[in-house]
């Protein structure tokens, strides 16, 4: 199991240049992605092909926001099970369109879901269905208020670069 998923081995920094320039833009052609990273078009094609068949890249799916759909209202399910019903639950929690990702954290929750509701009634509804699932035990579940921090890689995908001492992003360029 991974956090995500790796690509096949670790990024050079060829792949760290290409991966920032596409966060900027996705849609960017094969051409312009040579043009702004002034590497050659070949280089840029064997390593997007490479990043396709690794999960280097999460589908296109993920850029289309849950609120855009209706889905305004987002919250964590803890979610304890019965150990031996493990490939049942993930089964039924798969069958729920509104959990978006499920994870499997270190410590007493067993599973953690991602949901989205359209509102309050609709993440109850939610909630019961997750606990309904063969297998689930007991849920707790947790609404996310607002988005404090959205979802990003650009820091990561900069590596050292924008790392203080000990490995902590200071917020400042270094000197």
């Amino acid at each position: 199991m991974t956090n995500g998923g790796a690509a096949a081995g670790p990024l050079d920094a060829t792949d760290r240049r290409i991966l920032a320039t596409l966060d900027e833009d996705p849609r960017m052609t094969v051409l312009a992605l040579a043009q702004r990273t002034g590497l050659a078009r070949g280089t840029i094609h064997a390593r997007l092909e490479r990043y396709r068949a690794s999960p280097a890249l999460r589908p296109h799916s993920t850029r289309v926001t849950p609120a855009a759909l209706g889905y305004g209202l987002a919250a964590s399910v803890a979610v304890e099970l019965d150990q031996h019903q493990l490939d049942e639950a993930i089964a039924g929690l798969q069958a729920i369109p509104q959990v978006i990702e499920v994870f499997a954290p270190a410590g007493q929750t067993d599973l953690l879901c991602r949901v989205v509701a359209k509102d309050p009634e609709d993440l109850y509804r939610v909630s019961e269905e997750i606990r309904l699932c063969p297998g689930i035990l007991r849920t707790s579940t947790s609404m996310f208020l607002r988005t404090v921090i959205p979802y990003r890689v650009a820091p990561l995908l900069a590596g050292d670069e924008v790392l203080g001492r000990g490995g902590v992003s200071s917020g400042r360029p270094r000197p």
